[in-house]
Order: C-alpha cells, then structure tokens, then sequence
C-alpha cells in the first residue's frame, strides 16, 4: 500500500492544477444540488419490532386521516394573579383564539376547544388549546408557524399567559458560533504548530472542502432519503475534526521529509506513502464504526452513521490527492522562518530533546507508575456512568427562556407533570367478541394502576379498535412513568388472554423506553463487531496481537470514563451551568452506543498515527524502548495538536440549542481529552514499555497468513534505498512552484 500511495502523492503533486480542479467541480456540483434540492418533507422516526411502533402502524390502518404522525402543538394559558381563565373575558379571548387557530391554516386538522374537553385545571387558573395538523412538523410551512405564534399576542397583552409547546415549533436546530469557534481554535492550534500561515492554513481549506462536499450531498438528498436535520451536522462535526487532523499528518510527515533534504515532490510521495498509509486505516476504523451503527436495525441512526462514514471517506481522498496538490501551490513557503530554525536545532546531534522525547522517556522509566495512575484516574471519573438513566429529551430539556420550556413548566403546575407526557393505550379489538367490552375492561384496569386520569375509549369507524389516552401522575422522563407503561404491558396479556384483545402502548414516553431498550439490546452485539473488525484491521498495520489488544481495551476504559463524565454534568448536574445545562435529566438513549461508534473510531486515529511511527522505527532496527521515543520525538506534537483541534471543534457544538447536539459535542470532545491524553500518551507507551519485544509478537503462521499491508513503508523504504526515485527529473512538472528542481534543505 505504502508503494501505490507514493506513486499516488507524486502523481497528484505533479498534476495538482487537474487535482484541485476536478474537487473544485465536484464542490460546486454538491452546492448546485444542495441548492436546487427541495426541503425534506419528512424527518421520521421509527423502532421497527418494538411494541410502539406496532401500535403506531395499527393506528395509521385502523385510524385513516387520523394524522397520527402529524404535529401537535399546545397553547397554554394561565390567567392573571386572581383571576380564572373561565372568566368573562379571558373566556372570551380563548374562545376568539380557537376560532383563529382553526381558520389560520389549511394545514391544521384540529383544534379542541378547551372548555369542551376539559382541558381546564381544577383551580380555573390554567387552560390549554390541544392543535393537531395534517403533516408533520418539519412540512409546516412558515405561515402556519407564525399562525401559531401569533395566535395568542392578543391575550397577552390583557395580561393572561401564552405559551406554546408541542413539536409543531421545532425547527431545524440551530449551533450558534459552534463551527466558528471551532475552527478558530483549530488555526490558532495549526498556527503554533506549523510556525507557518500557509502551513496552518492548507488543512483548514482541505477541511472544509471536504465538508463543503459532504454536508453538500447529503443536503441534496435529504428530501429523498428522509434525512433528519440532526444529520448533516453529525456530519459536519466529524468529517471538520477528521478531515484537519487527516491534512495535519499529511503536512507533517511532508515538512520532515523536507527538513531531511529531500525535493518537493519526492518529500511529497513519501509523506502519502507513510502518513497517507495510516491515514487510509485510521479513516477505515472510523468508516466501519459508524457505518456499524446500522445493526442497532434504528432508521435514523443507520442514516446518521452512514452519512457521517461518507464525508469521513472524502476526507481521507482529501488527504490522499488534494493535500499533496495543495503542497504543490505552496512551494517552499510551507515552511515558516520559526519552523526552518526550529527543525535545524532539532537535527544538531546535540539539540536539546524536545517535549514528547521527554516524556516518553520518563515513561520508560517509570512505567508501572504512569499506568497506574492513568487507569485509576480514569476509573475514579467513570464511577457516575454506574447511576446511567437513559431516555430522551423532552420540552423539559429545553432552555427556560424558551416558549417550549414555559408551556412544560405552566402545564406542570396546573395539571401535573404527567399531562406533558400522556400514553395512548391502542385496543385491537378485531379477535374480541365484545370490542366495547373488551376496551372498558382497559380502561378499569388503568385506572386501578394510580395514574392522574384515563379518558375514556374512542373507537374507529369500524368498531374493532380503540384508543385510551392516559395521563401518568409524574413527568415523562420518570421511573414511575416508565413502571406505569411496563405495568400496562403486563395488564394487556391477562385482557388478550380473557377477551382476544391486544393490549398496545405507544406515545412519545412509551417511544423512549422502547427506544432505550433496543439500545440496550443492541450494544454488546455492536461491540463485539465494531471492535472484532478494527482489532483485525490493527492486526494488519501493526503486525501484532498485544497492541490492537491493548488499543481495544483502552477505549473501552475511554469511553466508560467519558459516559460518566457526561452522567455527571447532564444528570447530576454538575458544573452544568459552565456548559448550558439548565435541566437535568435521562441521558439521551442512544449516546452510549452512538459514542461507542464515533469515539473508536478517533480513538483508534491517534493509536494508529502514533504507534505506526514506533512500529516503524523498530522494524528499522531500534530497540523496542528506543522506538517507543522516536515514535514520541514525531509524532507527540502533531498528535496533541490533533487531540486539541478535534476537541475545539467538537466543544464548539456544546452551545448549539438542541440538547442532542449539545450532549453529542460534550461527550465526543471529554472522549478524545481521555483518549488522546491519558490513554494513548500515557497508558499506551506504559504498556509498551512493560510488553518489550513481546508487543510485536505474531505467530509465524499468522504472519505468512496475513497480507502486508506496509503501513510502515519498509518494502518502500527498502525500493527508495536500492533503486532511488528519479525525483528530480520531474518530467510532467507543470509551470511556476512545480518546475523548481532544487533540494530544499532545512
């Protein structure tokens, strides 16, 4: 691999104005689509086998036009201090508004007036409008929306109340100065590094170039394919932090190559053939992890994973041929006055060790130390991720200044916590020889379990179904809520078993438990893929069993640490104020096995990219304890500054308003401070130290079983040292930066 990826940086250096031009077409063909593509109708979700989703299906067929899927909203009013909302006049004004609502869109399906469905809390203080409409909330036009909002302006200004909740006013979430402030910190972090603008600057463009084209096309599709705004920036997150840190190896391995005498375009081949290698199988790990999402059988998370895999797959091609291309326009000025001093003080015989020299040394000396206090530190920090509540967020999770988060908390007080989370009880009757019967009995059986109210069945047309709204006595993220709906479950299979009827719980509280459950279910099987098809990929760069074996076990240790940093801030609370978290809650479901996928695929990044120095400097002849520095002498400063720019990128999203997006930044960036600093520049060469010559261990029959893949570069080593590349012959250099032959010495 080593040799064609060689071939392919000079190759893609010589022609670099054919390069950049076919990624420029391809950029402006994303954004031409982007552009031309219809919204997404549609961003719908569904857990396929779960018992909700079999209520949710029965009730599109045994209910048509029921909208079941449609958006509902819900205006709520609490009336002046004294007064009631069935006076006169706020009577009246909530009256005027029904009528308002329902002649302000022909989207709307219904409005219930809230003095015919008693939609009044027993003190005559609070009230609200129950809306539903024909689509869902993300075909509500803007229109419709601003119907909504300005249904209730009138009532304000006499003094009542008006707040709004429901999904009918989500939009598509918004992260602020989340990527500004991320790459921000990346060019200043590239800046330090490089000692050099252009060099600083060329992984940022590379970056966003591949961003540009991924979050592009999956704009373009998203109509097609049913693509959750969620989506594109998971996307845009991941493939930014991969696609700098993919570049930065690239420009690194380049300026060494450099620094050691070599000409442009040589340096060039070389810095793709070694660093371009493990490039190609930090991405693979990356691609497999989160295209591995897809076993968890969940359609929104399948079409997440796959999508950000795509745009990870663009920016190792990024790496691959645009960054060498890129290298080309450069010329010399890649490197900086500073780096060219800097690199001639580190290639004196007696230049002073630099920092990750340092540091590797006092692990060698003290390495049962080091891997002592790493494991244990992060063992204290995991210990919180034992008390895991998981769940989803609700409008309980929204800021408090939002109208969202007001309604939750207005009809909390006038009617109870559990009125923010109603069950819908479906009856299917079909195989009952009593239908009315049989849904009578559901309904006394529920409201024998203590819940806050049971409204009465309603049948379909044709009599063989029924549906029970439930109203729990706690709010929808509760243990008691849950008990309620495991209760019900457990009441339906008496009923089915006395009267033919099927018993079915679905409605958002009941979404989420369902939706926590295939989680659970999910994790060890996704595990046991994901980490069983990197481990044989690591076998393969680092010909060894003990090292992908001790990669493995390392981000487990990561991840479980960062888990309980995360319990820590979003449900205990602690330090939320410093990250925005006004309300604690249930972790979000799916964060444990979403941070699984997303973070073994970075953390093994850092793995291959610094232990592929080591394993290369002890194949060519260095003690296993000598490769161990070398390995930090190179690779330490350009994989911090790695660690550091995913870390910015990522902590920009923790002030997206979306609690999704918010927990997803968090989670990612603690991950990679764990895995890039404790484990991989602490525990790792600890362990290393420890194992010896014993690391690099494989049996003879799995070595001549295995192919070589020379992530290393030794046969190219070995082809550069017996036949040397007629690098400077050049022939097919095109015009300016590219027809300098000369040596460029640092």
């Amino acid at each position: 691999m080593a040799t064609f990826l060689y071939k392919l940086g000079r190759l893609t250096f010589r022609r670099r104005r054919y390069v950049a031009l076919i990624w420029v077409a391809l950029l402006a063909l994303a954004g031409f689509g982007a552009a031309s593509a219809s919204t997404a109708a549609s961003s719908s979700f569904s857990i396929p086998g779960t018992e909700a989703q079999r209520a949710f299906d029965l009730l599109e067929q045994r209910f048509p036009g029921s909208n079941a899927d449609g958006a509902t909203a819900r205006v709520v009013f609490k009336a002046p201090e004294g007064e009631k909302v069935t006076d006169a006049e706020n009577k009246g004004e909530i009256t005027g508004i029904v009528k308002e609502l329902r002649s302000g869109s022909d989207q709307v399906a219904g409005v219930a007036d809230p003095f015919e469905a008693k939609a009044v809390s027993e003190d005559g203080s609070t009230a609200y409008i129950s809306v539903s409409y024909k689509v869902n909330s993300m075909e509500l036009t803007d229109e419709t929306r601003d119907a909504l909002e300005g249904a209730g302006k009138d009532a304000q200004s006499g003094g009542m109340k008006v707040e709004i909740g429901g999904d009918a006013l989500q939009v598509m979430p918004h992260t602020g100065t989340a990527e500004i402030i991320g790459v921000a910190i990346a060019a200043v972090v590239l800046v330090i590094t490089f000692g050099s603008l252009i060099a600083a600057g060329l992984p940022l463009v590379t970056a966003l170039v591949g961003v540009g084209i991924g979050v592009s096309t999956i704009t373009a599709l998203a109509s097609v394919m049913d693509l959750g705004s969620t989506t594109s920036i998971l996307a845009m997150m991941i493939g930014l932090a991969v696609g700098i840190d993919y570049a930065l190896f690239i420009v690194s391995r380049y300026r060494a190559e450099l620094a050691e005498g070599r000409e442009r375009e040589e340096a060039a081949g070389r810095a793709v053939g070694t660093a371009g290698s493990a490039v190609v199988f930090a991405g693979l790990t990356v691609v497999i992890a989160l295209a591995g999402l897809a076993v968890v059988n969940i359609p929104m998370l399948t079409k997440m994973g796959l999508a950000a895999a795509g745009t990870v797959s663009i920016a190792v091609l990024i790496a691959l041929t645009l960054v060498p291309a890129a290298l080309g326009f450069a010329g010399k000025r890649i490197m900086g006055r500073k780096a060219r001093k800097a690199a001639e003080a580190e290639n004196r015989p007696e230049a002073k060790p630099n920092m990750g020299t340092r540091w590797a040394r006092f692990v060698l000396r003290k390495p049962v130390w080091v891997m002592l206090v790493g494991v244990l530190g992060l063992g204290i920090v995991a210990i919180p991720a034992t008390s895991l509540e998981m769940g989803l967020p609700d409008d309980g999770a929204q800021p408090k200044s939002t109208t969202q988060r007001q309604a939750y908390d207005t009809l909390s007080d006038g009617f109870g916590p559990g009125f923010n989370g109603p069950l819908l009880v479906v009856v299917d009757a079909k195989n009952s020889s009593d239908p009315k019967a049989a849904a009578d009995q559901v309904a006394k059986k529920v409201e024998s379990l203590g819940v806050a109210a049971v409204v009465p069945p309603a049948f379909n047309k044709a009599g063989d179904a029924a549906t029970i709204t439930v109203i729990p006595k706690d709010r929808p993220s509760s243990h008691a809520t849950e008990e309620v709906v495991h209760d019900i479950r457990d009441a339906g299979k008496d009923i089915k078993a006395d009267t033919g009827a099927e018993v079915l719980v679905t409605g958002a509280t009941a979404m989420n438990i369902d939706f926590s459950q295939k989680m659970n279910d999910a994790l060890l099987p996704y595990l046991a893929l994901v980490v069983g098809l990197a481990f044989l990929l690591l076998m393969l760069v680092f010909r060894s069993i003990l090292v992908p074996l001790k990669a493995a076990l390392g981000f487990l240790l990561s991840v479980v640490a960062a888990l309980g940093a995360v319990v820590a801030v979003f449900q205990w609370g602690w330090l939320g104020s410093l990250f925005g978290v006004e309300q604690t809650g249930p972790i979000m479901s799916m964060m444990p096995i979403f941070m699984v996928g997303v973070v073994f695929g970075l953390a093994m990044d850092y793995e291959v990219f610094l232990v592929t120095r080591m394993r290369e400097a002890y194949v060519h002849g260095e003690s296993p304890g000598q490769a161990i520095v070398t390995g930090f002498k190179h690779g330490a400063r350009v994989v911090t500054a790695a660690a550091v720019i995913m870390m910015a990128v990522f902590a920009g999203f923790i002030g997206s308003s979306e609690q999704m997006i918010k927990m997803i930044g968090f989670s990612l960036a603690i991950a990679v401070l764990f895995d890039a600093f404790v484990v991989r520049m602490a525990i790792v060469p600890a362990v290393l130290a420890l194992l010896g010559r014993k690391a690099w261990w494989l049996p003879r029959w799995l070595d001549r079983a295995l192919p070589n893949v020379d992530v290393e570069g030794e046969k190219l080593q070995k082809q550069l040292t017996d036949e040397p590349a007629d690098a400077g012959s050049g022939s097919g250099s095109e015009g300016g930066d590219g027809g300098e032959r000369e040596l460029v010495r640092v």
